[in-house]
């Protein structure tokens, strides 16, 4: 289902600039900025992470006008499996945040963070695995070893038993290196691509290397819903399982995530759609907070209230600009 582009006015006139306080730092954010898009179907979210082209970003905005113009397929469940999400905090702090992820009996961490070491990050680990002893533990480097470095941090790491490492470096050439020195010094970890398919120009290259067995896909990066599901079934075609994830959206943005997690053929695995909970407060009044951990799926995104958390003027104009450049690259890709 091709994502309608609607006119540039009436996507302006829906549009609402929001800047929403988090509760710890997460991939360096410590206030998250969006566009809320009113369409005719309902509400979408444009939230690229300010640092992106707009080449890169214009596919975030299809995902939102998708949501508001074109709307979701029929979802093939009501509810789906999340998974908590641990930032590069401190040790120390490991348990009172996952205690606020109700019932989830998945865990994804952050590592390599920069100014960090593989014992803090191995202290951090060490620490979900105490607090709930029979998780299933992710962790996720966002591509930021080399392959030597994350031979020695997974060496330590897989100490702990992991369902997998997400991106632990950067190419899907190192992806390959490091899976053979995995499997030839029998370090059982497996591996997990999420950079290396939102940021192709070939999102299957990575799949089709054998190197991974995971792959993270984010429905905004990829353009929406429609479009996440077409990668689902070529990755599942290739041997690759699936996990849905965010990427730090409002629960406006998570719903898409779920709108995809909810269609696809199997059960998914539990999916990284809980990150509402880093936020002081969400810009819908009944925001999307695992419950037993799960979430349910919509078929379209809660109603928010924008208004208590609309950006300054400096702010706003800043996004409503990058929006019409977003627009206009989308424009031109129909033409």
């Amino acid at each position: 289902m091709p994502v309608m582009l609607p006119p540039l006015d009436e996507v302006l006139a829906g549009a609402s600039v929001v800047s929403v306080p988090m509760r710890v730092r997460f991939r360096g954010v410590t206030v998250r900025e969006a566009v809320l898009l009113q369409g005719p179907l309902g509400w979408g979210e444009f939230s690229p992470f300010v640092e992106y082209e707009d080449v890169e970003a214009a596919s975030w905005l299809a995902a939102g006008l998708e949501a508001g113009w074109t709307g979701w397929p029929t979802p093939l469940r009501d509810q789906v499996p999340v998974n908590a999400t641990v930032p590069a905090i401190g040790a120390e702090e490991v348990a009172a945040l996952l205690d606020r992820f109700d019932g989830c009996d998945t865990v994804k961490v952050k590592v390599a963070e920069p100014g960090q070491s593989v014992a803090e990050d191995l202290a951090r680990v060490r620490a979900v695995r105490a607090h709930w002893p029979d998780a299933a533990i992710r962790v996720d480097a966002n591509g930021a070893w080399s392959v030597a470095e994350a031979m020695t941090a997974l060496r330590a790491l897989s100490e702990v038993g992991l369902q997998y490492v997400e991106q632990p470096c950067r190419t899907v050439e190192e992806l390959v290196e490091l899976r053979h020195a995995l499997d030839r010094d029998r370090v059982q970890v497996p591996l997990a691509a999420d950079e290396s398919i939102r940021k192709a120009d070939d999102p299957l290259r990575v799949a089709r290397s054998g190197a991974v067995e995971f792959a993270v896909v984010k429905v905004a990066p990829l353009g929406g819903v429609a479009a996440t599901l077409t990668i689902a079934d070529q990755l599942a075609a290739l041997g690759v399982r699936m996990v849905v994830s965010s990427a730090l959206d409002t629960s406006v943005g998570i719903a898409a995530g779920l709108a995809a997690a909810g269609a696809l053929p199997d059960e998914p695995l539990a999916c990284g759609l809980g990150t509402v909970t880093f936020f002081t407060a969400d810009v819908c009044e009944d925001p999307l907070l695992p419950v037993a951990g799960r979430l349910p799926v919509r078929a379209h995104a809660p109603v928010p209230n924008p208004a208590p958390f609309a950006a300054d003027a400096a702010r706003t104009a800043w996004w409503i600009d990058r929006l019409t450049r977003c627009w206009r690259v989308l424009e031109a890709r129909a033409s």
